[in-house]
């Protein structure tokens, strides 16, 4: 069996700064980072390439279909891209090639298809140690057509137990984080919020340990401190860090704002 040889500097060079004009090549992005960013900002058809640990000149393609991500292996062989049986001259014919054909079948029974690239172009907050979670995009057909779209920037929505005001029972509520407003309803399917709270009056979001219940956090106001609890430590810390990074965007805003003005 031959060894695959190894590209040459000038082909090196050469392969970087292919990957680097796609737009939606993430270099040192890691599995479960790929994993969440394509499923909290994506949609079905997102795909991203990543550089693959395994071994030199293999690439993981990162695919969204319905709730779940699928990873495939892209190897570069010093002239052509491989994928399974299918070679390709670069990685835009190889896009071209699975925009039209599924990659496979879901278990869903749903075809994987490429259809929106996700850019690497706007970095937000980190979810995880090495995360950053990206803005999601306005996609069209192709990597030319990418649009920011502007008001998804670090959106976020999940189930939490909140501390009520005056009776100091959990109740389980729906939260929307949209800009600078975190939304909370009765449920899911309550089109009306509760309550929708203005980030830019909230001085603090910080871990809690004062409860009797594990894995809380809280968001301080002048008038009222917010208690509530995730289901899991992790999913606490993905909303402190998103939450923390929201505050220091308004800082940072309003920092420009006064020196702005004092000029």
């Amino acid at each position: 069996m031959s060894q695959r040889q190894e590209p040459h500097p000038a082909g090196q060079r050469q392969l970087a700064e292919e990957l680097q004009a796609l737009g939606w090549y993430h270099d040192n992005l890691t599995r479960h980072a790929a994993e969440a960013l394509l499923l909290s900002n994506g949609q079905d058809g997102s795909y991203l390439l990543r550089k693959s640990n395994e071994k030199e000149g293999l690439y993981s393609l990162s695919v969204r279909g319905k709730d779940s991500v699928k990873h495939f292996h892209v190897e570069h062989t010093g002239t052509t891209f491989k994928f399974g049986f299918n070679e390709f001259s670069n990685l835009k014919e190889l896009v071209m090639h699975f925009a039209n054909q599924p990659l496979i079948g879901s278990e869903t029974g749903t075809l994987i298809v490429l259809k929106h690239p996700y850019p690497r172009k706007v970095e937000e907050p980190s979810i995880y140690e090495s995360v950053r979670v990206h803005t999601a995009m306005q996609t069209g057909r192709t990597e030319n057509d990418l649009v920011p779209n502007a008001p998804s920037l670090g959106t976020k929505e999940g189930y939490l137990i909140k501390q009520g005001k005056i009776v100091k029972n959990w109740k389980t509520r729906w939260f929307t984080l949209h800009r600078n407003e975190l939304k909370y309803f009765k449920d899911q399917t309550a089109t009306e919020p509760i309550r929708a709270l203005d980030l830019t009056e909230c001085s603090a979001v910080q871990f809690d340990y004062s409860q009797e219940r594990v894995n809380c956090f809280c968001l301080v106001f002048p008038l009222r401190t917010y208690y509530l609890c995730a289901k899991t430590g992790i999913e606490a810390d993905e909303w402190i860090k998103i939450l923390r990074w929201k505050l220091s965007q308004i800082r940072k805003q309003l920092e420009q704002r006064n020196a702005t003005l004092k000029s």
